[in-house]
């Protein structure tokens, strides 16, 4: 009896490993970083994921998101706060379309060009 019990747990430890083993991430990771000074504001920067507020960034500040694989939408954007002179512009940037793949791990930082904040690949440096 107990030998039976114990092959028994043991088949149904095997039978479920494969399950475990091959479980596929079905998300891809995000990272923003404002860590360099190449946007010259101390004003804080929110980013918009699909037009919804998902963060906020001071100078040398990173973010990372866990997002589902597929198309996402970033919109960078400064924010009122209690720092003078950081007053949101009149027009809206435009959003940068970007495509994660499942377990893929993505950096980018800020940046300032004539349309405003953008995003452009960082290297992970890890």
């Amino acid at each position: 009896m107990r030998w039976s019990a114990l092959s028994l747990v043991s088949l149904l430890g095997l039978a479920s490993l494969p399950l475990w083993a091959n479980a596929a991430q079905d998300y891809g990771v995000l990272i923003i970083s404002r860590e360099r000074l190449e946007v010259p504001t101390n004003c804080e920067i929110g980013i918009y994921i699909d037009d919804q507020l998902a963060g906020r960034l001071f100078q040398e500040q990173s973010l990372s998101f866990n997002l589902p694989a597929g198309n996402v939408g970033i919109r960078l954007k400064l924010l009122p706060g209690q720092a003078p002179g950081c007053l949101p512009g009149m027009l809206v940037p435009p959003a940068q379309q970007f495509t994660l793949k499942a377990g893929d791990v993505l950096k980018y930082r800020m940046a300032l060009g004539k349309q405003g904040v953008y995003l452009k690949p960082a290297a992970l440096g890890y």
